[in-house]
């Protein structure tokens, strides 16, 4: 039995924080899709079965073997009901749609899963299914008001249930329950940390690629940035780093990311192929269709840049662990929000094969990688920036004249964070161009012009994020700067939408 911890995806939104917590624990874990449970499955420390949208008495209800499971188990929400239910318990349709804050009236505190909870701790329910009778085996190990069966465990078996989210922020004790499960019922010792990250990445990535070459995408974000420095120690000579310059970077950023990598020693090279770029997307105004168009023609672009260096074999990116959940989508779990430009292969014809050292980090894991390896802060700090750039920032078509117009917009936005000491408390901030006009006054003259509207979360890894409550004398410095300098701009408004329901990016 390893330290890993193995989560079973049955379509909550949720599983990417089941993970995360976990992770906050110092404890690997790997989400999978409940179709595709690996046969090693024994070899996993512990299996947690997510929630999910579905119903266990749906025609199209999604189910996994139990028996094949010889190691602990929890359930959460439909995780919790699908164990009850296989196990002879009885599933019905809740009288009232349970969803919200609600707290523990009772608890089983003699049980190790509740050691050191308090009775009435806040938890987080979000169902419309309820469990009305447990298993024979089963006791029940917490109540709140509305729901008996709360919480349970199989006798004399380490299988647990939760019909609460233990992974969301509103569930007060919620690490601490997966702490009890995890550290001291299943005995997973906690020892996952970057540093031990770094020295297994390095030779995995040495008996990975041999003596072959590497061509890698620099974007000067975060991710990218990390992905190189641990090639670099790996591999050395052997990576050839280039950054493209799509047309859709923010103001000045082609020449400012060049000239920040000269220090780190990586062999790179500039390709400014942004025409290409904005004469693809001319007229387009899908989202999904920037987001496939920009990708094909960054994978053409790389492919003749391949080619000019000989002995090249493997294309890294710095695909990130959400990138690879979000990208999945079979039959509901983790149900694809947007696809991702850089997850999912590549196509023949480029001949090259992936590496994706990253591929199972979260972003803040990524971030404290990157400090160990020297990275410095301005690089380390700086704000995630989506893959297709301000392209899914422009709502509506792509235009040379809108895409300055998002430049400067963005660029004023920035600076004044960083000019208040706001920038570091932010985890994404950018500006979103609007496909509407709206009327106007300046100086004695009517306006009919663009409206932008400006957006910051506060976040840990950008699965949730909760809107930044920028000081009002900020919001007002920053529109007038904007209304002022900006040709075409004539409204800016702040956007106050949380994640979820609303993404952090507007497309």
């Amino acid at each position: 039995m390893s330290d890993k911890v193995l989560i079973l995806d049955f379509g909550s939104q949720y599983t990417q924080l089941i993970a995360r917590k976990v992770r906050e624990l110092s404890i690997y874990s790997e989400v999978h899709p409940y179709h595709s449970v690996p046969e090693n499955i024994n070899e996993f420390g512990a299996v947690i079965l997510s929630g999910s949208p579905f119903s266990v008495h749906a025609e199209n209800a999604l189910k996994i073997d139990l028996s094949v499971i010889k190691v602990p188990i929890l359930g959460i929400c439909y995780g919790a009901q699908f164990i009850a239910n296989a196990l002879g318990g009885t599933i019905v349709k809740s009288k009232i749609r349970e969803y919200g804050k609600a707290t523990l009236s009772f608890i089983e505190s003699k049980n190790v899963f509740f050691k050191g909870v308090k009775k009435d701790t806040q938890v987080w329910m979000s169902h419309s299914d309820t469990i009305e009778t447990l298993p024979k085996e089963a006791i029940c190990l917490a109540s709140t008001p509305q729901v008996k069966n709360a919480a349970y465990r199989i006798k004399d078996k380490d299988i647990y249930g939760v019909q609460f989210h233990v992974e969301v922020y509103h569930t007060e004790e919620g690490k601490k329950i997966l702490k009890n499960f995890l550290v001291d019922i299943c005995k997973i010792k906690a020892e996952w940390v970057p540093s031990s990250f770094i020295n297994t990445a390095i030779e995995d990535i040495k008996k990975t690629v041999t003596h072959e070459k590497v061509i890698l995408g620099l974007s000067g974000g975060v991710d990218s940035t990390v992905t190189a420095l641990l090639l670099h120690k790996a591999i050395e000579a052997q990576l050839h780093c280039i950054f493209v310059n799509n047309g859709l970077l923010r103001k000045d950023e082609f020449s400012m990311v060049l000239e920040q990598y000269k220090d780190l020693g990586l062999n790179i090279t500039g390709v400014d192929a942004s025409k290409k770029f904005l004469s693809a997307l001319k007229n387009v105004t899908s989202p999904e269709k920037k987001r496939k168009i920009i990708g094909k023609i960054f994978i053409d672009v790389f492919d003749k840049e391949a080619k000019k260096i000989k002995g090249v074999k493997w294309l890294g990116q710095g695909t990130i662990y959400p990138d690879v959940i979000e990208s999945v989508s079979v039959k509901g779990p983790s149900a694809t929000i947007k696809s991702h430009h850089n997850v999912g292969g590549l196509p023949k014809k480029m001949k090259l094969q992936l590496i994706e050292p990253l591929k199972m980090l979260f972003k803040d894991e990524v971030r404290n990688v990157g400090r160990l390896l020297d990275i410095p802060d301005f690089l380390i700090n700086r704000h995630p920036f989506p893959g297709p750039g301000l392209a899914i920032r422009i709502l509506g078509e792509i235009t040379q004249e809108n895409v300055s117009i998002l430049q400067e917009v963005d660029a004023i936005f920035i600076k004044n964070l960083k000019e208040d000491n706001l920038y570091d408390t932010i985890w994404q901030a950018g500006a979103m161009l609007l496909p509407i006009r709206s009327v106007g006054v300046m100086g004695d003259e009517r306006t009919y012009e663009k409206c932008v509207a400006l957006r910051a979360v506060e976040s840990k890894d950008g699965m949730t994020a909760n809107w930044s409550n920028l000081p009002y004398e900020f919001l007002q410095r920053t529109s007038n700067e904007i209304i002022n300098n900006v040709r075409g701009v004539n409204r800016v408004v702040y956007d106050i939408s949380s994640k979820p329901p609303a993404t952090i990016e507007w497309e």
